[in-house]
């Protein structure tokens, strides 16, 4: 990333109180960028050391009004909010769709240039999880009302705060013997926070993203199963994983709840999200950005310098 932000209008982040947005917000002020955040209570975001720096919006994307006044005057949004694990419970996709298109239909009447969005990596020709659906329409209806959208698609995101990642850990760290789905053996491209952080930020000053969907992913391709055998080793642990064919995500997001601080309610979408491969199969984001991605074991190394303690 560039020291010095190129001239751009003001940027609103929606999911500043998430974790990318949370991480994400940050680094634009450092880069200069002039950041608006919405937020559902502004409260959350005392505690942030950035949180005086930025101009603090106080609303929902499901709320037209606040919507409308977070996006005046802004050129770029970043949409970072889901439903997923909130009290929105089974209905997530459905509220998730009426937010995006709230956002899609307000920023196009605010004259906002570009959206940018993470969602979901997976094949649209596979039969894709509920969540996982869910993420690629909310691509969809964000692009419908005519702003351009640069949406990222990630799989397993490599940090500290990652859910995802964070369930890997606490399998890893408390289970010496693991009974697995035989779909732990679906091939996975697991992407450090630190690369996420950076295409989403490089998209700012890379005008051929704009209008793309761009698959991104780290050095290496997994599997679920490598990903916590890997994570042992390097914690000196040893672990068994054995597969049994009986294990429906039902039964094994309830096993993650019980054996984990996750709920059913994130586990749940998560796990039903590894019974298709999520790999980048279009290599657009190696010719847009032109840097090399870390390696899965020198993500987890990151992780573990950061946050060497599973709270």
């Amino acid at each position: 990333m560039g020291d010095t932000a190129a001239p751009l209008g003001r940027i609103l982040v929606l999911g500043a109180t998430g974790y990318i947005g949370g991480l994400l917000a940050p680094r634009l002020l450092e880069l200069g960028y002039p950041v608006r955040c919405l937020v559902r209570d502004r409260q959350r975001l005392v505690s942030r050391e950035w949180a005086s720096s930025v101009e603090v919006c106080q609303g929902d994307a499901l709320d037209l009004e606040s919507l409308s006044r977070a996006l005046r005057g802004v050129d770029t949004a970043y949409y970072l909010v889901h439903s997923m694990g909130s009290d929105a419970g089974p209905a997530f996709a459905q509220r998730d769709r009426h937010a995006a298109s709230n956002m899609a239909l307000v920023a196009r009447e605010a004259g906002v240039k570009r959206l940018i969005y993470l969602g979901g990596l997976g094949d649209e020709g596979a039969k894709l999880s509920e969540h996982l659906a869910s993420r690629h329409e909310v691509g969809r209806v964000l692009a419908a009302a005519g702003v351009p959208v640069t949406e990222f698609r990630a799989a397993v995101i490599v940090g500290a705060q990652s859910i995802s990642f964070r369930m890997v850990r606490y399998l890893a760290e408390r289970l010496p013997v693991m009974i697995t789905p035989r779909w732990v053996g679906n091939r996975i491209q697991p992407i450090a926070e630190a690369d996420v952080l950076r295409y989403l930020i490089d998209a700012l000053s890379q005008p051929d993203s704009v209008g793309k969907v761009v698959e991104i992913g780290g050095a290496d391709i997994l599997t679920y199963r490598d990903m916590i055998k890997v994570y042992a080793r390097i914690r000196g642990l040893h672990r068994e994983l054995i597969r049994i064919p009986v294990l429906t995500p039902a039964l094994a997001s309830r096993w993650v709840a019980l054996t984990t601080p996750i709920p059913t309610a994130i586990a749940r979408p998560l796990i039903e999200g590894l019974k298709t491969e999520v790999i980048v199969k279009i290599p657009l984001a190696r010719k847009l950005f032109p840097f090399d991605p870390i390696g899965y074991e020198e993500a987890v190394r990151r992780v573990l310098k950061e946050d060497p303690d599973l709270r």
